[in-house]
């Protein structure tokens, strides 16, 4: 008898800052199955399904939300230290980047455990430039490597800009 692991899918939530209740409660009923988490910081939710990326992604666009800003799935967590977050960031980019495709990378540092995003960012980015040779666009890539400090933890993800869900909040 075999026992087959689903793998969770981890999305990061920002909310205007007081409205996590809410948001909370519209993730918990547009995706019916949801451990959903405050971090640390203020409008930063931690989201745990069982529904496939995809589907997670797809049932929260469709739904009315009053009270979610963005939705960005994280595909890895690592420790918190430039030379990994680097590592792992360039892992996961060179399985997906094509030579002929353009990318940006993306970093949103909370918590002082990294010293600058920037940097990051564009360390990585000449990283994957000079080694995939990829074209870097800021404004309109064909794949973000995103990359989330939350403290001791970083979240990365190489996405399609479609795969971040973008909804306007009426306050």
């Amino acid at each position: 008898m075999s026992i087959e692991v689903k793998k969770m899918t981890t999305l990061l939530v920002t909310v205007p800052g007081g409205r996590e209740g809410d948001a909370t409660l519209e993730l918990e009923w547009a995706l019916g199955d949801a451990r959903v988490r405050r971090a640390k910081w203020r409008g930063v939710l931690i989201v745990k399904t069982r529904l496939e990326k995809d589907d997670a992604l797809e049932r929260i666009k469709e739904f009315d939300t009053t009270a979610i800003f963005k939705v960005l799935p994280l595909e890895k967590l690592v420790m918190s230290k430039k030379e990994v977050i680097m590592e792992e960031g360039f892992a996961m980019a060179k399985e997906r980047i094509k030579e002929t495709e353009s990318f940006a990378v993306r970093c949103k540092r909370r918590g002082n455990w990294i010293s600058s995003g920037k940097e990051i960012e564009i360390e990585l980015g000449a990283k994957i430039k000079e080694t995939i040779n990829a074209n870097v666009d800021l404004t309109n890539p064909d794949w973000y490597v995103w990359i989330e400090v939350l403290g001791k933890q970083t979240g990365i993800s190489v996405i399609r800009p479609e795969e971040i869900i973008k909804k306007r909040v009426e306050f």
